[in-house]
């Protein structure tokens, strides 16, 4: 199926078990819910468990002095199920599941609770074949918008810390360009790259420009960091 190619060329991922993938997309409504069928619940059960542990290292990381308070907020507005489903949206997803004829009928594709269920059922799916560090580099890449989108108090922004950081190890400024913009016009979405000399390249998703522009700058971040 060309939707779950292109899915799995997104992820970065070759799946050593091509069926972890194909599961993690396969909504229960296929073959009437049947037990013979294996479909992606199991896996999802998983997945929000690797996404919880992922999201808080993160939040602990990005912000060390903060107190368990704050972080819980922040930590349920990146992995509620309309974050999940906006990843999901992100990826891809919708168009690669596996369906009920009913439930394709029904808008299942675009349904928030499918897509974001099958989007923690495809991080359980990438940690069991690749490990955590696969689990991690999706996640880290992927979440990078909806990290972004915060309203965590930080004194200065991810393009401001990327362009201080370029600056002071001698290097161009961080160049940005819009690789993509989708979506109708009340509801545009903008796929922006970030260049940094001796870095790359890296790209990542925004609901506006600058949002794509923050996005891609945390990525790059993260990559100079080591996390991805």
């Amino acid at each position: 199926m060309a939707a779950v190619r292109a899915l799995e060329a997104t992820l970065a991922h070759r799946f050593s078990d091509p069926d972890l993938l194909e599961r993690a997309l396969t909504h229960p409504s296929v073959g009437d819910g049947a037990r013979t069928v294996r479909h992606y619940e199991r896996l999802e059960f998983l997945g929000d468990r690797v996404l919880g542990l992922l999201a808080a290292e993160r939040l602990l990381a990005l912000d060390p002095d903060a107190r368990e308070g704050e972080m819980s907020p922040r930590l349920a507005s990146v992995v509620n199920g309309k974050a999940c489903a906006r990843v999901a949206r992100r990826l891809g997803i919708g168009p690669a599941l596996k369906l009920s004829p009913a439930e394709t009928k029904n808008g299942g594709r675009d349904k928030d609770t499918i897509l974001g269920d099958a989007c923690e059922a495809v991080m359980a799916a990438l940690y069991i074949d690749g490990g955590l560090e696969v689990a991690r580099a999706f996640f880290l890449k992927f979440w990078a918008e909806e990290f972004a989108a915060l309203k965590v108090e930080q004194t200065k922004d991810a393009k401001t810390q990327l362009q201080e950081w370029a600056q002071g190890q001698g290097l161009p400024l961080p160049v940005y360009r819009v690789v993509e913009r989708s979506g109708p016009d009340h509801a545009p979405n903008f796929t922006v790259e970030v260049f940094v000399e001796g870095l790359g390249a890296e790209n990542a998703h925004g609901r506006s420009r600058q949002d794509a522009e923050k996005a891609a700058a945390l990525v790059m971040l993260m990559k100079r960091e080591g996390h991805i």
